[in-house]
């Protein structure tokens, strides 16, 4: 069987080369039963998508039958599978960030209340407000 290594050539030599009756008809059965598609065929041997149709179109058993198949259905069913899962872990993560959320507000809500303390002072108030102070270090200094 033919090495990839054999297919990196410039394209004058790619359009020289020749594939053999037999390899075409193995790749049109490996699309067929879905274990490949034109896609990942035209990379991986550096052809273009139409050759590889004229392949399918020449040698497919499915277009003797009369019977139309989709090709990219399981690469695209892969990529959704893919995605859905990654929406499923991305709902998770959040969940778990919100969770922490909670609980830290939580904990501060309590030791405010234990303390008497107010832990969440608003941004962008003055220090002044209430103390009388002018916003100046009160250190002793």
């Amino acid at each position: 069987m033919a090495d990839k290594s054999q297919f990196k050539n410039s394209t004058y030599e790619r359009q020289l080369r020749y594939f053999s009756e037999s390899f075409k008809q193995d790749k049109v059965r490996e699309v067929e039963k879905n274990q490949t598609t034109v896609s990942e065929i035209a990379r991986e041997y550096e052809l273009s998508r139409a050759s590889v149709y004229k392949w399918i179109d020449k040698y497919s058993s499915m277009k003797k039958k009369g019977i139309r198949q989709v090709i990219e259905t399981e690469s695209d069913t892969k990529k959704l599978i893919a995605l859905k899962d990654k929406i499923k872990e991305l709902e998770r993560i959040v969940g778990q960030k919100q969770i922490l959320i909670d609980f830290k507000d939580k904990m501060i809500e309590i030791a405010e209340q234990q303390y008497g303390v107010d832990i969440k002072k608003k941004f962008g108030s003055s220090p002044s407000s209430g103390s009388g102070s002018t916003g100046t270090s009160t250190d002793g200094n």
